[in-house]
């Protein structure tokens, strides 16, 4: 497929066999720290459960297998604004898809957003409307898995907004489109419809959280909302009924649950030495995030954990990141958050003027008050849900269809 003079090549997931060697190698060789009284994990990812992972990776997981089945959608590659570009192109089965791009985050890969990928391009296969019918397109952001080697400096989210509508009008050919998100992928559809609102039907972030993000300063903060002088954050007394222990929890994240993202801001590079040599290093490094974000709602342990978060989900992504050697430059988009800092297009409020939707999971790590929520973005469909979290799309997949079904059947 080429369009625009832009090449856009059927791409096949295949790693090596010398590679999966090497990794298999390398875990059989894994030297586990010493690690006592962290049984609740106050001191970090626990070591117990480090080889219970680690054991599973050598002697159940089964690469090719997971191999077969990305390879089951339909995978691309373009070298597009100095990047090769991995992504998604999944066409609709209906009268008249609307193309939706989809967005993963960071510790995610693609593979995050798999089950939603069919109830959204085949409504009908799953008991939905044909009429629901999305084309749906999601990369892999700059520097992460497939989307590389990166090689160029600047890639963060913001960028990134700036390559996919290069993607999704001058190479796919699409004039508008309908965007979602969270996590990093929540900023990016969040700044679409912030530049590119003339471009976009609307958007869905279930990660609501403003676009100067990581930055001392906030130009885009509503003037008549009252922030947390040590936070950065909308101030408590700005939540209102029904936003019980939510401020708690975003301050519980920022204090003691940030330090990778500070890590990742200052020195992704040094991390990116440990990373690239360990397997079980870059398992542990993602694990600790996924089993803390979430816990409070999901319960204690690691039966818990695996309902929500299989062994081979774990195992996968860690695969990914190691095998294609992205732990360095996916961190590095931390980094390239900070330093080189989101400006504003354009000034007064909404800042985010597309019409949008918010869904609000209770196992998120942030939410914000419904008031700073009502002046940052053009809100036009809000909901409040009583199961799901961070991952959303992987956690409550139904729920999250359900959201970007309702809110874009209206613009149809």
């Amino acid at each position: 497929m080429a369009t625009d003079d832009h090449d856009v090549q059927s791409f096949t997931i295949s790693i090596p066999e010398a590679d999966l060697q090497d990794m298999n190698e390398r875990l059989r060789r894994t030297r586990f720290p010493q690690d006592f009284a962290n049984d609740d994990w106050r001191y970090g990812y626990n070591s117990a459960y480090h080889r219970q992972l680690v054991d599973y990776w050598i002697n159940e997981y089964d690469w090719r297998d997971v191999e077969r089945r990305m390879n089951e959608l339909p995978n691309f590659k373009v070298d597009l604004m100095g990047v090769p570009l991995h992504f998604i192109h999944a066409r609709g089965k209906g009268p008249n898809p609307m193309p939706l791009l989809l967005h993963h985050g960071w510790p995610w890969t693609f593979w995050d957003l798999r089950k939603v990928i069919g109830p959204l391009t085949d409504p009908a296969s799953y008991g939905g409307d044909p009429a629901d019918s999305f084309d749906v397109v999601l990369i892999s952001l700059p520097g992460y898995g497939f989307s590389s080697p990166l090689t160029e400096t600047g890639w963060n989210f913001w960028h990134t907004a700036d390559l996919e509508n290069t993607l999704m009008k001058d190479v796919l050919g699409y004039e508008k489109y309908a965007t979602a998100g969270g996590d990093w992928g929540a900023l990016i559809a969040q700044q679409h419809g912030h530049k590119y609102a003339d471009d976009l039907f609307g958007l869905y972030t279930h990660f609501p959280a403003q676009l100067s993000h990581y930055l001392a300063e906030h130009p885009d903060a509503p003037p008549d909302v009252a922030y947390d002088p040590v936070l950065g954050l909308p101030a408590a007394d700005q939540y209102g009924e029904g936003e019980d222990g939510w401020f708690e929890r975003g301050k519980l994240f920022v204090e003691n649950e940030s330090g990778y993202g500070e890590m990742q801001l200052t020195k992704p590079q040094t991390l990116a030495a440990l990373v690239a040599d360990s397997p079980a290093g870059q398992l542990a490094w993602i694990t600790e995030k996924r089993y803390f974000w979430g816990l409070a709602e999901r319960g204690v342990g690691t039966e818990a954990f695996e309902r929500v978060w299989p062994k081979e989900d774990l195992v996968t992504t860690a695969a990914v990141y190691f095998l294609t050697n992205t732990g360095g430059t996916s961190s590095r988009y931390y980094w390239e958050c900070r330093g080189n800092p989101w400006r504003p297009s354009h000034e007064g409020f909404p800042v985010v003027t597309a019409p949008t939707a918010v869904g609000i999971y209770p196992g998120e790590i942030y939410k914000p008050p419904r008031k700073w929520t009502e002046r940052y973005f053009n809100l036009q469909q809000y909901r409040v849900h009583d199961e799901g979290g961070h991952f959303a799309p992987l956690e409550v997949p139904d729920t999250y269809v359900d959201d970007v079904r309702t809110f874009f059947r209206t613009f149809r």
